[in-house]
């Protein structure tokens, strides 16, 4: 048996449970997009999908929202007003950033010490890819200004996304290999010391690795918000490709046979539930773009679903609907997302109850 020591900078404080999505919460963060970045040229829609996250997201919680600057704070200030957001439940933050994507360099909660505690691992722009200084500093940034009031943070330089784990709140992390496995974030690492790492920070008791699925057009090396979703301790939504002539379906095919494989804490198989496939949606270089019904969002009392202008969008409400009975299903339209490689999960950041003051 191989023993793990933990470099010092990887032992977090004593970690008791990692939340899952589902439960309550006291808001959702959203880094808005700006001129200073890729959506310079799409603002316009940008700024419409986003509002409507935000008004979606307000009707139930606090949202709050980084601007990158006192002007682009304005902005958007002026375009949640013309959308008829509910101001009371907004709080506005400026710190730059590089891109819009805070499930990735947006802090995850775990429950640490009686209380809740932020863990701020780094970010290398999914691998180097991009740039990631602003981006890597904003939680950082937003908690030296008291926007998560007197929750404690923990830095990190261990790389992860949180795009990149999925918790089922009952001590169980889902997670792909090509993903935590890539060189370019954590090289010095094997699989067994990265999953003592998320033991460790996270307070998980089990990791189960996929090492299958894949997604055009996504720049996440297999984000599993992409792929694979729990809606409980004991269900998992995931993608399914019907058709053979796509390039899909031999990945996801074998990613469903790995997930037909593994079991819940109590040894008993997932219950598992496809979801619909949509049609190939490419951007105007002619190239695919990363469509996923899993890259959903659950806040109280409602699940937050991309929607792509396809067929098979109203499926898709219908079927994330029934797994989980008792929420409004609402649809954003994520076009304008997906061309920018990320979606509506990508975009948001839940904060457990009991971070925001």
């Amino acid at each position: 048996m191989t023993t793990i020591t933990l470099r010092r900078q990887d032992r977090a404080t004593t970690v008791h449970r990692f939340p899952a999505e589902w439960e309550p919460q006291s808001g959702v963060m959203l880094t808005w997009p700006h001129p200073h970045a890729d959506w310079a040229g799409v603002l316009t829609q940008a700024d419409a999908t986003f509002a409507a996250i935000a008004a979606a997201i307000a009707r139930r919680e606090i949202v709050l929202i980084t601007a990158y600057d006192e002007n682009h704070k304005a902005h958007v200030r002026a375009v949640l007003g013309k959308s008829g957001v509910d101001m009371a439940r907004v709080r506005l933050f400026v710190a730059p950033s590089d891109d819009v994507f805070v499930r990735d360099h947006g802090p995850l909660t775990v429950e640490a010490g009686g209380g809740l505690l932020l863990q701020d691992f780094a970010f290398n722009g999914w691998g180097r890819k991009y740039p990631f200084a602003n981006d890597d500093g904003l939680t950082r940034a937003l908690h030296a200004q008291g926007a998560f009031g007197t929750s404690p943070l923990e830095s990190t330089d261990f790389v992860l996304e949180g795009g990149s784990v999925e918790s089922d709140g009952a001590g169980t992390l889902l997670v792909t290999a090509r993903c935590l496995l890539s060189p370019a974030r954590n090289p010095k690492y094997t699989a067994a010391e990265i999953e003592a790492v998320l033991k460790a920070r996270l307070g998980v008791q089990r990791v189960l690795w996929l090492h299958h699925g894949y997604l055009a057009g996504d720049d996440t090396d297999g984000h599993i918000d992409t792929l694979a979703r729990f809606c409980d301790p004991h269900t998992i939504v995931y993608c399914a490709c019907p058709w053979p002539d796509d390039e899909h379906y031999e990945e996801l095919k074998a990613m469903e046979q790995e997930l037909r494989s593994l079991r819940t804490a109590s040894g008993a198989p997932y219950r598992l539930v496809a979801l619909p496939w949509p049609s190939a949606k490419l951007d105007a270089s002619g190239e695919r773009m990363p469509a996923t019904y899993a890259n959903f969002l659950v806040t109280n009392g409602a699940v937050l679903v991309p929607v792509y202008d396809d067929r098979q969008d109203d499926e898709a409400l219908r079927v994330i609907g029934a797994c989980f009975p008792g929420r409004e299903i609402v649809g954003i339209p994520s076009l304008v997302l997906i061309a920018q490689h990320g979606s509506l999960h990508c975009v948001t950041m839940q904060l457990p109850q009991g971070v925001l003051p």
